[in-house]
């Protein structure tokens, strides 16, 4: 399945919905796009919506850390939402889980950039 994003304001904040496989290729060209549009707009405080993800390969695990350093070091933030459970045993399994900032609730996470 072919990666696919979107994305829409809320509360102030960019809420990126994804869905597919971010893998090496177009998944994660794609990802990396997307952020980038986003920083040109001034757009720094962004919500990775992954609830339908359902792999990440590891191109796209470094997509995700060059997309939260990107941001980070525009001074901005990146979070992530709604986990699967394999994304989220790969964050674990990496390490990654203690970088990231994760929710299981959008509410709870647009709240927390304030």
């Amino acid at each position: 399945m072919a990666l696919r994003a979107t994305y829409r304001e809320a509360a102030g904040v960019t809420v990126v919905d994804i869905g597919g496989r971010i893998t090496l290729g177009e998944g994660s060209a794609l990802l990396r796009k997307t952020v980038r549009e986003l920083l040109e707009e001034q757009r720094t405080l962004i919500l990775l919506n992954l609830a339908d993800v359902d792999y990440i390969d590891s191109s796209g695990i470094g997509e995700l850390v060059s997309a939260y350093m990107g941001v980070k070091n525009r001074g901005g933030s990146l979070k992530l939402l709604h986990l699967t459970k394999k994304v989220h045993d790969l964050l674990q399994l990496t390490k990654l889980f203690t970088v990231f900032e994760v929710y299981s609730d959008e509410n709870s996470a647009l709240r927390s950039y304030r």
